[in-house]
């Protein structure tokens, strides 16, 4: 098992391109799914959920094929099977979008109980009530999924909350329902109004996504297209943070900043400077970190997926800031590793109370999903001393290259096979 192990102290200084977003790129490849011909994927980044997905469409009966760095198609004309495996999903939690797919395609779908990071309940009930009023049978039974349709048929279906994949499963397979399918209370997350737009290029009849309500007209078929996959807006924060922490000066480039605005918001209030230009940021860290607030919501809200390495750079802070989690349960794990490394942060709740300390230092750690991860190397690059973090392969699922890329930028950092 990897590990990786940080000398910290070091100023983040350069460039640094921005890989395809995981959570954009993973609804996309399945919605290859819905069509026998071949699409084609750019800007895929290499991370462990996209070979898995690329597992379990493989598994379904696709062909999957590496055609360049970043490169890949996928051939759907034999997906067969509508069955899939624990083994397969139990892994990631987006394997819980096939469902749409299949029943759209093959009128019958089985599918385990999706796995992924241990930050909350995610339940899929949402999906299944959606897909139920598309017309779909459903049977859960031993850990499985079983659904089956003669033909979906559109529906009205409000959301109790806005889930991101709901809205994507359900989009998904009303693009081949029969009839208009309208979804109310939608996620509005970027990640929403890419998947609509590639399928959309794919000859779906999809408006109103990154609104709360999303119209489908179902067509008979859809057709191959080309995609480059959109930059991540959550590597991205990542790296603006990084350079807040060490008092750096870094140029992000090949991003889309007009998905980090509460992001940005909040880390002009932290102090840090940050300008953008075009498709790039430039982060530059000062001296002083303030103290700020942050309550985690859906988009366009701060995000969740940020709350961690947020509250890294508020370890920080000339005050005391207070940051309330309020879309998973169990997103505050990575509290107790930071206070190992000198931290002083509280927990009541789904609230923590950071107060700010002149320094961190190095510590092993132990990594429990994607996002603490990040906020452990973030915490390792700004610490005295040594960290050795354990588990890396949380981080494996969602950061590409991140050592690599945080070392060209100056940081003494590296991973280690045990």
């Amino acid at each position: 098992m990897d590990k990786i192990i940080i000398k910290g102290g070091k100023s983040l200084k350069g460039e640094v391109k921005i890989s395809g977003a995981k959570n954009a790129a993973l609804p996309i490849l399945i919605s290859s799914l819905l069509t026998d011909g071949t699409c084609k994927y750019n800007n895929v980044p290499a991370l462990n959920d996209i070979k898995s997905v690329n597992f379990l469409l493989e598994n379904l009966g696709a062909k999957v094929v590496k055609t360049g760095a970043g490169s890949l198609s996928i051939n759907s004309e034999n997906f067969n099977n509508h069955k899939t495996s624990y083994e397969l999903v139990r892994k990631m939690r987006a394997s819980i979008l096939v469902l749409g797919p299949l029943l759209a395609r093959l009128k019958k779908a089985e599918v385990s109980f999706p796995g992924g990071c241990a930050i909350g309940a995610r339940p899929v009930d949402l999906h299944l009530k959606g897909l139920a009023a598309l017309g779909a049978k459903i049977e859960i039974k031993n850990g499985y999924i079983k659904a089956f349709c003669s033909q979906l048929k559109g529906a009205d279906i409000y959301f109790d909350f806005p889930t991101v994949t709901g809205a994507e499963n359900l989009m998904m397979a009303a693009s081949l329902a029969k009839g208009t399918t309208v979804l109310k209370n939608c996620a509005k997350e970027p990640e929403v109004i890419e998947l609509a737009d590639v399928l959309n290029k794919m000859g779906a009849k999809i408006k109103g996504a990154g609104t709360p309500t999303i119209e489908i007209i179902g067509v008979k078929e859809l057709k191959p297209a080309e995609v480059a996959i959109m930059p991540d807006r959550i590597e991205v924060g990542t790296f603006i943070i990084a350079a807040a922490l060490t008092n750096g000066d870094i140029l992000i480039k090949g991003c889309a900043p007009k998905h980090l605005e509460a992001v940005i918001n909040k880390l002009k209030e932290a102090g840090a400077d940050i300008i953008v230009k075009n498709n790039n940021i430039r982060a530059i860290g000062n001296k002083e970190i303030k103290s700020a607030d942050i309550k985690t919501l859906p988009y366009p809200g701060f995000p969740t997926d940020m709350q961690a390495q947020f509250m890294v750079l508020m370890c920080f802070g000339n005050g005391v800031s207070m940051i309330e989690e309020s879309v998973f349960e169990n997103r505050l794990i990575h509290v107790s590793e930071l206070n190992r490394m000198g931290a002083d942060i509280k927990v009541s709740g789904n609230k923590a109370m950071v107060k700010g300390v002149k320094f961190l230092s190095g510590a092993p750690v132990m990594a429990s999903d994607l996002r603490a991860s990040a906020s452990l190397v973030l915490a390792g690059l700004a610490a005295k001393g040594v960290t050795e973090i354990n588990r890396i392969y949380h981080l494996d699922r969602g950061y590409e290259n991140i050592e690599a890329k945080f070392s060209a930028l100056g940081a003494d950092i590296k991973r280690i096979s045990v």
